[in-house]
């Protein structure tokens, strides 16, 4: 029997080349929700719920998505989809890593952190605030809360922005359009906020 049967959220992690799965799964374990990880095409169209987490370079994880007929699937799928991190990445237009065409959920272009100050490293690692929270996903979320990050490149400011965080400039922490949702940290390792997170998420 499917983990989530009896549920009305059957919740599903993408699987592709992209660690950081493992610590999605617990974070959900945390709050009662049982994921399946799968690349199986009808298995995700069939899930009430879509995370599309990852760690990693988008060339490559854009190369298996492709070969797996993914980067199609995703942009079909009509129920909720979370991307998280790289996952978020991918849903833009384009990244300058590799020069990579992505999935174009969002229009934004995913650029290089170029910092002018000494005292930022790239990648940025550690706590940061968001701010200028919109939409339902950060509800009871209060602004200027921290949640964790670790990237070095993101995405720009444009009109699917719904976070906002500032590393040497303003950047889209977080991205909404239609049935997508993106967040540029990790919900899974920002304690009690990154938690509310996933609970709204959930309740789409």
């Amino acid at each position: 029997m499917h983990p989530n049967a009896n549920s009305k959220n059957r919740v599903v992690i993408i699987k592709y080349n992209a660690g950081n799965i493992q610590s999605v799964l617990f974070a959900l374990e945390r709050i009662g929700v049982e994921a399946e990880v799968t690349d199986d095409t009808k298995i995700i169209q069939s899930a009430d719920r879509v995370i599309f987490p990852g760690v990693g370079e988008a060339s490559t994880a854009m190369h298996y998505l492709k070969e797996r007929g993914l980067d199609t699937l995703i942009k079909r799928l009509k129920q909720p989809v979370l991307g998280i991190c790289l996952g978020m990445q991918l849903m833009c237009r384009y990244s300058e890593e590799n020069a990579t065409d992505c999935l174009g959920i969002f229009d934004e272009k995913v650029k290089k952190f170029r910092v002018q100050s000494s005292e930022l490293k790239v990648p940025q690692i550690g706590w940061n605030s968001i701010s200028s929270l919109k939409t339902t996903l950060f509800s009871g979320v209060m602004d200027n809360s921290f949640c964790y990050f670790v990237h070095s490149y993101y995405a720009s400011i444009g009109e699917h922005t719904i976070a906002t965080t500032n590393y040497d400039q303003p950047y889209s922490s977080g991205l909404h359009r239609d049935n997508f949702y993106g967040v540029q940290f990790h919900p899974e390792k920002s304690a009690e906020v990154g938690e509310q997170i996933l609970k709204n998420f959930l309740a789409l």
